[in-house]
């Protein structure tokens, strides 16, 4: 995939993005033996993929803003992937007081509607603030309409503790999209990748977070991609039985060849049990077999159960409600499991892995 000058940086960026001098930057390139290797030495000094470069920060200076930006993904709808991703982001935020960014790149809406409601969304669709915008100006060469800041929706959800969630929101119009991006010009000099159309649109917003949920639609397609082209982890969330699951080899194949195209990384986060039966004897069976499947990414140990409360915690309500009256108290509830699992999650994030 041919890079582009926005995908490398020198001394003197990688100094801005750590708010450090140029010295302390040439001083970990001598002393620091796991710092990143340059691409290329120029006569102006080295050059450094920025993606290793902020991989690095984040996992070296922890002191240092960089974002977590995880996709989830499953090609199976109906897996409760949108819930999962609303859920954690409402922990991140409320419990543990992480600023979220949640991306909803799936034409469904579900993450959409669950943070904003109908009467907000359709508002936003009518005005062309939609993530659907980004991509329909792409096929537009007379002019450009997305607005980055119209679009983006900030301190959304009903959760009450949950004051922290920022949404870029989806459409339906995102089904028609998606299959025109392939014929989209490439604009002057062929510099338009269409897999890099959101990277470009918000790669200077993702280091004001902590964390970014994108929720990916239910395939490998060109919108999916922009959404794991900005990732540096991803996530599947499944039922764990034959058919939900039977297309995780694909992605793990297909996401690997994509990181490799792009020269950088995209890691597993791992694989999370949801809509879990404990007596299902195809539940324990399939999850056996995928912890013990070599070849994909490891299983959480957290598995969210199949309840009724799941279903009614995706209406959006009016008023705000405490996590624990969204998805229950214990012992019937999701709550303390959404809980564990996001800090599953974030202490893996931190180690990265």
């Amino acid at each position: 995939m041919e890079q582009t000058g926005d995908d490398f940086v020198g001394i003197g960026e990688i100094a801005q993005m750590a708010g450090v001098s140029r010295q302390a930057v040439a001083n970990w390139r001598v002393r620091v033996s796991d710092f990143p290797a340059p691409i290329t030495e120029l006569a102006s000094g080295p050059i450094f993929h920025r993606s290793h470069i902020r991989s690095w920060l984040r996992k070296n200076k922890r002191n240092i803003p960089v974002a977590h930006v995880i996709s989830t993904i499953n090609l199976k709808g109906g897996v409760a992937k949108t819930t999962t991703s609303v859920a954690l982001a409402e922990v991140f935020s409320g419990v543990m007081g992480k600023k979220v960014l949640v991306i909803d790149l799936d034409p469904q809406t579900n993450a959409t509607i669950m943070l904003l409601g109908e009467d907000k969304w359709l508002e936003l669709n009518n005005k062309g603030h939609t993530l659907a915008q980004l991509f329909k100006d792409a096929m537009n060469t007379e002019g450009k309409k997305f607005n980055l800041e119209a679009t983006l929706q900030k301190g959304v959800g009903d959760v009450q503790e949950a004051r922290s969630i920022d949404l870029l929101p989806s459409s339906l119009d995102l089904i028609d999209v998606q299959d025109q991006l392939a014929s989209a010009p490439a604009g002057k000099f062929y510099a338009v990748n269409p897999v890099e159309l959101l990277w470009r649109a918000v790669k200077a917003k993702i280091d004001d977070y902590d964390i970014v949920i994108v929720d990916c639609p239910p395939n490998l397609g060109i919108v999916t991609l922009n959404g794991l082209r900005l990732s540096d982890f991803y996530l599947i969330p499944t039922i764990p039985d034959h058919l939900s699951t039977y297309g995780i080899p694909q992605i793990v194949t297909r996401i690997d060849e994509f990181a490799e195209e792009l020269g950088d990384q995209i890691t597993p986060l791992g694989i999370v049990a949801t809509k879990f039966q404990t007596n299902s004897t195809v539940h324990n069976t399939v999850l056996n077999q995928l912890r013990n499947d070599d070849r994909l990414p490891a299983v959480y140990a957290t598995r969210i159960k199949q309840t009724n409360v799941a279903s009614a915690a995706a209406e959006h309500l009016s008023s705000k409600r405490t996590l624990r009256q969204k998805y229950g108290p214990d012992p019937h509830g999701l709550t303390s499991t959404y809980i564990e699992l996001a800090r599953e999650i974030w202490r893996d994030l931190e180690g990265e892995l």
